[in-house]
C-alpha cells in the first residue's frame, strides 16, 4: 500500500528536484556542485518517484532504459576531453566561447564535461535501483 500523502508530496517534489539537479549542473564549473552532484540529485528524484508510484511507472516516465544513458554521457564527456587535442592543446584543457549566455555563462568544455558526467551518474544509479526494484517485484 503507497502512502497518498507521499505520492502527493512526490508529485510537487520531482520537477523541484530535477530543476535544482540542473541547477547544480550549471553551476558546477564556477562553484560547488556539477554533473556529479546534480545527477544525484536527479536520480533521487526518479527513485522516490519509484518508491510511490512503482519501477514500472518510473520506466514509463524516463522513457528509455536509464543504461542508455551511460555511452551517451561517456561520449560526450570522452568529446569535451579530446577536442583540445584536436586543437594541438593538452587534453582537458578548458575551451571557451566568447561571450556570456543568459542563465549559463560561459560555455566551454567544462560544462559538456560535467552533462556527461551527470548523464553519466543517473545512468547508472536508476539501472542499479531499478534493477534491483524491478526483480524484487
Amino acid at each position: 500500500m503507497r502512502s497518498s500523502i507521499l505520492q502527493t508530496a512526490t508529485r510537487y517534489l520531482l520537477p523541484i528536484l530535477l530543476l535544482f539537479s540542473v541547477f547544480l549542473l550549471l553551476r558546477g564549473h564556477y562553484y560547488p556542485g556539477g554533473g556529479f552532484v546534480g545527477g544525484l540529485v536527479a536520480s533521487i528524484a526518479f527513485v522516490l518517484h519509484s518508491l510511490t508510484n512503482g519501477a514500472d511507472a518510473t520506466m514509463k516516465l524516463l522513457g528509455r532504459k536509464p543504461l542508455s544513458l551511460i555511452p551517451i554521457g561517456l561520449g560526450i564527456s570522452a568529446a569535451s576531453v579530446l577536442l583540445p587535442v584536436l586543437l594541438g592543446l593538452p587534453p582537458m584543457t578548458g575551451l571557451w566561447l566568447k561571450g556570456d549566455f543568459p542563465i549559463i555563462g560561459s560555455l566551454g568544455t567544462a560544462l559538456f564535461f560535467d552533462l556527461g558526467v551527470y548523464l553519466v551518474v543517473v545512468g547508472v544509479v536508476l539501472t542499479i535501483l531499478l534493477t534491483i526494484s524491478l526483480t524484487d517485484d
